[in-house]
């Protein structure tokens, strides 16, 4: 297997340091808010603030991006992420502290996150851009199992951990962050060839976006919903937390399967048919998991499951890279990014007042049905040239 361009190795390793920073303190500050005995409404607004600030600005960093170049925006995100381990540190015994502190995580975060997507772009050949976004997200989501691992670290036995441990800590990571940033080579693809000349109305235009923009908002709620609802499945079923939990890490696990032979995949089955046919089957699986079905077979549906919505979010990166000129990728990944962010805010709290009345089984059928209608859509997503 041919080694990764050394920009993309190097990435690789600040990807991974990105998603470890924010999976550490997303759930921290939680911890923090509940030691300052933080109503439940409180809660939520501290969750959603990580999203809805970037939900505004992700066009302009796109943008952005674009027109001062990849590393120069993941510079940028890296210190910011460094100032929100600051701000958490720092200003953390309040709760407008802690808001304001996930507000900069989450702009940090953003700024990153774009840079890396439109920098993979980038620095691939075209014809590896299936194995090089796989890898991305595979880096993406070790360091999301990561992260975690130091609150299990600084939390002993007590219900809840030394958060000011962790926000230092956080320190340490979000400084190596920046450093292996700072260190890597820059991009000659993008800054100056096409970054004025469209606008993201130009970009919408464009056939097949939309929909690959629906397919990959629709796949990244649905992994949301499988971790809220089929917990709450659980406790309606009695089926143990130790099996909720097992089944949850078969989910990851698989979807991190899917992402490191992705371009293997999609070399064997072409991307369309790879596509269409990991959406339909995550739906499949997501349709059966509300049945009465025995435990072992419930471990199978939720692998099914897992390796379809793993292909989803680089798929879709991988398309829109190619279906965009080296100026307007910045925008594009922002663009995604934006749908995405607006299906975490808007699938979950309509999934909420549906539980509400029809249980959590409703909830995993009812997104199965919409993972199979973006299966269909996805049917007239057409490679580039095509």
């Amino acid at each position: 297997m041919r080694r990764p361009p050394l920009g993309l190795a190097s990435l690789y390793g600040s990807t991974l340091l990105v998603q470890v920073v924010t999976f550490i303190l997303r759930p921290t500050a939680i911890y923090r808010a509940i030691e300052l005995d933080a109503p439940a409404q409180l809660l939520g607004a501290i969750g959603a603030s990580f999203a809805v600030v970037p939900l505004l600005l992700a066009v302009g960093i796109g943008t952005l991006t674009d027109r001062l170049g990849e590393k120069s925006l993941m510079i940028t995100g890296g210190v910011v992420l460094l100032g929100s381990t600051a701000c958490f540190a720092l200003l953390g015994s309040t709760i407008p502290g802690l808001l304001l502190a996930t507000v900069t995580l989450g702009v940090g975060h953003l700024c990153s996150v774009v840079g890396q997507q439109a920098y993979v772009a980038n620095v691939s050949d075209s014809s590896r851009y299936d194995t090089a976004f796989g890898h991305y997200t595979f880096a993406a989501s070790a360091g999301q199992a990561a992260g975690p691992g130091f609150i299990a670290l600084f939390g002993g036995r007590s219900a809840i951990p030394d958060t000011d441990a962790i926000f230092l800590a956080s320190g340490a990571v979000a400084a190596a962050l920046l450093l292996v940033t700072l260190a890597l080579p820059r991009t000659t693809g993008s800054r100056g060839r096409t970054g004025d000349q469209g606008s993201v109305r130009t970009l919408l235009r464009r056939p097949g976006l939309v929909r690959a923009l629906t397919v990959s908002s629709v796949v990244l709620a649905a992994v949301d919903i499988s971790l809220v609802y089929l917990p709450a499945l659980g406790a309606e079923r009695d089926v143990s937390a130790a099996t909720i939990g097992a089944l949850l890490s078969v989910r990851a696990v698989f979807s991190m399967a899917s992402r490191l032979f992705l371009g293997q995949l999609a070399a064997l089955l072409g991307r369309g048919r790879l596509l269409v046919g990991s959406v339909a089957g995550a739906a499949v699986g997501m349709a059966l998991l509300p049945a009465p079905l025995p435990t072992w077979s419930l471990f199978v549906v939720v692998a099914v499951m897992g390796f379809g919505l793993g292909v989803g979010q680089p798929m879709t990166m991988s398309w829109l890279a190619d279906a965009t000129p080296p100026g307007l990728r910045g925008r594009a990944m922002s663009l995604r990014l934006t749908g995405n962010r607006l299906g975490q805010v808007v699938v979950p709290t309509a999934a909420g007042a549906f539980a509400a009345s029809a249980g959590a089984g409703a909830v995993l059928w009812a997104t199965a049905a919409a993972l199979g209608a973006v299966a269909l859509a996805a049917r007239r997503i057409r490679a580039p040239g095509t």
